[in-house]
C-alpha cells in the first residue's frame, strides 16, 4: 500500500497547489493587469515606469517543502523526541476553530473575502494614513503575507537570508510587486478557505513555533480546534510582531494586543458587544507547554536518541551529503521508528542510576544495553548520566554514550577483561575439542621466543612479547595446576583459556570474534607511519594476551555477540531502525533484520551449558528462568562486566571508568558512599544485570538453551577376579565439580576474588592479566 501523502505534498490539498501553481509561467500579462489600477493610483507619474518593472518581474519560482518536525518513535509508536527548525503541525481549516479563522481575519485583512488578492481600498487608506500621520499602516492582504512566507521558506531552504527583511518590514517596492503579483494569481488558483488554511499553517507565532496548532499547543496546551474567543484573539494578535507579543515575556503588552483584536472583531461584525465585553475582561490564562527540539529533550533515551540521528545524519541513504541529511531531519517531516522497548528502556535508566548515581564523586559509568536475539533489535540503551551538550568529562553531564564506539558517540569502548573468553572457548571446540578434556594449567612463563600459531600472519605465528623475560600471565588466586575447559570456563582461570590457545590457532579466536560482530577499539599503531589510530579493527591476533580480554569493545557489540549463542549459533547484526518516512510519504530504505548461522547450533548449546553455570553463580540464584552469560573484569577494576541472555534478549552490563579516567583504578575508591579494598565484576555489574534482569526478564520468552554434549561414561576397570571378595565395578567419571583452589583464597562469584587471611594485603594482577 502506499504511503499516505502529507497534504503540504498533494496536489489536492491547499499547499500542492500552491507548488503546483508556482510552476505555471504563463501568467505574467494577466498579473500586470491586476495591479495597474494601485500602480497608476498611487505612483502618478511613475506609473509607466512602475508597470515596466511589474512587468519584468519573474511570474514563478521554485516551490520548497514547507518545513515539518520529524519524530523519533519508541517501537510502541511512543514519541521519544522531536526535531525541527521550525516547529509546526499541519491540520486542515475543518480542525481549526471558527473563532480563530475569525480572528485572524478581523486583525490581518478584514475585505480577505471581497479582493483578489491585492486590496486597492486598503492601498489607498494605508497611503493616506502614511502621509498624513506619524504612524505607519502596512496593507498587505493574507493573500500576499501567504506569498511571503512561501518565498521566505524557499530562501531558507536554499541558504538565502531574508530574517532581517521579514522582520524589520524593510522590503522594497521590487518585493512587494513580486508578491502583489503573485497573489493574484492564487487567488485564481485557489479558495479563500484554502489560501485561509495555507496562511494559518505557515504563519511565525514565537520563536520557532509556527502555525496556528503548534501555537495553541505552545501557549494553552490544546488543539487548534478548541481554541476560545479570547485565546484566539491573543494569538491572532501575535503574527504582526511575534516575539514583541510573546506572552510568558510580555503580558502586559500580550494583553493590550489582545484586546485590540477582540476590538477589531467587533467592529467587523465577527462578535458581538455581549462577547466582547466578556472576553476583555479575561486574563490571559495562558497555560504554557515547550516542545524541545533534539535529543536533549528525550526524557529517559536521550543517547539512544543520540545513537538514532548519528545513524541518519551518516547514512546516505537519506541524503548525499550530511548537511542534506540534517535538512532532512530537521525540515523533513520524518518518522523514525525504532525498535527501542520503552518498558525496559525506563528500567535500564532507573538500574543504572540507582547502581552508580549520576553525580557520584567517583564519576563512575554504568551502562546496560540490551538487544533482542533473533533480529539484533536494540531493545535498551540506558546510562546512569545525564544527557547534554557539554566539553567536561566529570560530573553528572556527558555526550559520551557508554553503549557505542566514539564515532557514533561513544566514549571508545572498554577492555573486555574475562567477557572475551568464550571467544576462545568457542573456537576450542570448533577445532574439535571438547568441554570436559583435561587441561595442564599450571602458572608458567611464556619465552619471547615461544610461537603460537597464527596462520593468518605472514610468519604463521605469533610471538608473546616481552622482551627477555616473555609474558608471564597469572591468576587472581591460585588454582589447581589441572583441570577440565569446562571447569576453567566456569571459574574464569586465565591459565585455563591461555592454556587452550596454545594449542589451537589464534587467529582461529580473532575469527570467532570477529563473526560475532566483535570489534577492537583499542589504540592501533600502524607500522609504517606510526600514527595511533582508536577507529575500530577486527581483533588481532599477533598479540596472544587478546584471548583473555585486552581488545577494547562495546557493551552493544558484547550484548549482540552473546546472543548469538542464546539463538542457537546464529548472528544478528544489530539494528535501531525499523522504518523511516518523510513528510512526502517517502519511505527510505533501513537495516533489514540480517541473520547468519556463523556456528553449529551443538557448539553454541555446549557453550551454554557451562554459561549456565556462571550465569547462576553469578546472579546468586536469584533469577528463576534459564540465563546465561559471562562476568569481566579488567586490571584494577576500572572496566568490570556481566553480559548475560536468555532466549528472548542479550544484556551487557557495564560498570567502570571512561574518558580521561579510563585507566583509574576503582580499589580503594569510594564509590556510591562505599570503599572497597578489592573490587571486580561481582561488585557492580553481575548486581546491575541482575536488578534489571528481574523486573524485565520475562518480558521475552526465556526457553531452553539447548543440552551441552556429556562427557563419555568411562570403560570400567578389567580387575582379576578375586573368588575371596564379590566382584566391584569402580567408574572413574570425572570429579572435576569436585575441585577446590589449593590456596588459602576462596574465589566468590565472580572470577576474581577477595582472598581470605590477610586483609591488609589483596593478590595484584599483573599487566595484561585482564581476568576477574
Amino acid at each position: 500500500m502506499a504511503a499516505k501523502k502529507s497534504p503540504f505534498f498533494d496536489t489536492a490539498t491547499t499547499l500542492g497547489k500552491i507548488v503546483a501553481f508556482f510552476g505555471v509561467s504563463a501568467l505574467c500579462g494577466v498579473l500586470a493587469a491586476g495591479l495597474m489600477v494601485p500602480v497608476a493610483s498611487l505612483a502618478g507619474s511613475g506609473a509607466t515606469a512602475g508597470a515596466e518593472v511589474f512587468d519584468a518581474l519573474p511570474a514563478s519560482f521554485k516551490g520548497e517543502p514547507i518545513a515539518q518536525p520529524s519524530k523519533v518513535l519508541a517501537s510502541d509508536g511512543s514519541t521519544i523526541a522531536t526535531f525541527y527548525s521550525e516547529n509546526r503541525q499541519p491540520v486542515e481549516l475543518k480542525n481549526i476553530s471558527k473563532v480563530m479563522q475569525k480572528a485572524i481575519v478581523s486583525i490581518e485583512d478584514e475585505r480577505f473575502y471581497e479582493h483578489n488578492g491585492v486590496d486597492v481600498r486598503g492601498i489607498a487608506r494605508a497611503a493616506v494614513n502614511n502621509f498624513t500621520s506619524s504612524s505607519q499602516q502596512g496593507a498587505s492582504t493574507l493573500t500576499q503575507q501567504y506569498v511571503n512566507n512561501l518565498l521566505v521558506n524557499a530562501d531558507v531552504v536554499n541558504g538565502v537570508d531574508r530574517s532581517e527583511m521579514t522582520i524589520s518590514g524593510t522590503k522594497d517596492i521590487a518585493d512587494k510587486a513580486r508578491e502583489a503579483k503573485l497573489a493574484i494569481s492564487i487567488e485564481k488558483e485557489m479558495t479563500k478557505d484554502e489560501i485561509l488554511e495555507g496562511y494559518l499553517n505557515l504563519v511565525l507565532f514565537s520563536g520557532r513555533n509556527y502555525g496556528v496548532q503548534a501555537a495553541a499547543q505552545r501557549f494553552y496546551s490544546v488543539d487548534a480546534k478548541d481554541l476560545n474567543l479570547q485565546q484566539s484573539a491573543m494569538l491572532a494578535g501575535m503574527v504582526q510582531l511575534p516575539n514583541a507579543y510573546n506572552p510568558e515575556k510580555y503580558p502586559e503588552r500580550s494583553l493590550k494586543r489582545r484586546n485590540t483584536v477582540l476590538a477589531a472583531m467587533l467592529r467587523t461584525g465577527a462578535i458581538d458587544k455581549k462577547a466582547y465585553d466578556k472576553a476583555v475582561k479575561t486574563k490571559l490564562g495562558i497555560k504554557p507547554k515547550e516542545v524541545k527540539s533534539g535529543c536533549i529533550a528525550a526524557e529517559g533515551a536521550a543517547y539512544f536518541c543520540d545513537y538514532v540521528t548519528r545513524l541518519i545524519t551518516s547514512d546516505s541513504a537519506f541524503g548525499k551529503t550530511k548537511k542534506d541529511r540534517e535538512n532532512l531531519l530537521y525540515r523533513g517531516g520524518m518518522n523514525i521508528k525504532t525498535t527501542l522497548d520503552m518498558r525496559l528502556q525506563k528500567e535500564a535508566v532507573k538500574q543504572t542510576e540507582r547502581m552508580i548515581p549520576a553525580d557520584d564523586k567517583s564519576n563512575m559509568g554504568s551502562a546496560i544495553v540490551t538487544v533482542e536475539p533473533g533480529t539484533g533489535n536494540i531493545l535498551a540503551m540506558g546510562q546512569n548520566k545525564t544527557y547534554a551538550p557539554t566539553d567536561k568529562d566529570k560530573g553528572p553531564i556527558t555526550m559520551y554514550n557508554f553503549a557505542v564506539e566514539a564515532a557514533m558517540g561513544g566514549a571508545g569502548g572498554f577492555q573486555a577483561g574475562s567477557t572475551f573468553k568464550p571467544y576462545t572457548t568457542m573456537a576450542w571446540l570448533e577445532s574439535g575439542h571438547n568441554m570436559w578434556e583435561k587441561l595442564s594449567t599450571p602458572v608458567k612463563r611464556y619465552p619471547s621466543s615461544f610461537k603460537w600459531k597464527a596462520s593468518c600472519l605472514p610468519s604463521g605465528y605469533a610471538t608473546s612479547g616481552g622482551g627477555a623475560e616473555g609474558w608471564a600471565p597469572r591468576n587472581a588466586v591460585t588454582w589447581p595446576s589441572s583441570m577440565t575447559v569446562d571447569y576453567g570456563l566456569l571459574n574464569s582461570v586465565n591459565t585455563a583459556t591461555i592454556t587452550e590457545a596454545s594449542k589451537i590457532d589464534l587467529c582461529d579466536i580473532a575469527n570467532a570474534a570477529t563473526r560475532l560482530g566483535i570489534i577492537d577499539y583499542g589504540e592501533n599503531v600502524d607500522p609504517k607511519t606510526r600514527e595511533v589510530s582508536t577507529y575500530g579493527q577486527p581483533v588481532n591476533p599477533a598479540h596472544p594476551s587478546f584471548v583473555i580480554g585486552s581488545a577494547q569493545v562495546t557493551p552493544l557489540a558484547q550484548a549482540t555477540a552473546f546472543a548469538t549463542w542464546a539463538n542457537k549459533g546464529e548472528f544478528c547484526e544489530n539494528r535501531a531502525l525499523t522504518s523511516v518516512t518523510d513528510a512526502k510519504g517517502n519511505e527510505y530504505k533501513v537495516k533489514p533484520v540480517s541473520c547468519e548461522q556463523v556456528m553449529d547450533p551443538q557448539v553454541a548449546a555446549d557453550m551454554n551449558g557451562t554459561m549456565k553455570k556462571i550465569g547462576k553463580k553469578a546472579t546468586k540464584g536469584q533469577i528463576g528462568y534459564q540465563i546465561a552469560g559471562k562476568t569481566g573484569t579488567n586490571n584494577d577494576a576500572n572496566s568490570t562486566w556481566f553480559v548475560g541472555y536468555t532466549t528472548g534478549m542479550s544484556t551487557a552490563a557495564w560498570v567502570g571508568r571512561y574518558d580521561k579516567d579510563k585507566k583509574m583504578k576503582t580499589q580503594g575508591k569510594v564509590v556510591n558512599g562505599v570503599a572497597r579494598r578489592w573490587t571486580d565484576s561481582g561488585t557492580w555489574a553481575a548486581p546491575l544485570w541482575t536488578a534489571y534482569m528481574k523486573q524485565v526478564g520475562t518480558l521475552y520468552p526465556a526457553k531452553s538453551l539447548g543440552s551441552p554434549k556429556a562427557a563419555p561414561k568411562p570403560e570400567p576397570k578389567k580387575e582379576e577376579k578375586d573368588d575371596s571378595k564379590p566382584a566391584t565395578t569402580e567408574s572413574s567419571a570425572p570429579k572435576d565439580d569436585k575441585e577446590k583452589p589449593k590456596a588459602t583464597e576462596t574465589p566468590k562469584a565472580t572470577e576474581s576474588a577477595k582472598p581470605k587471611g590477610n586483609n591488609n594485603k589483596t593478590p595484584t594482577p599483573p599487566k595484561k592479566t585482564n581476568d576477574d
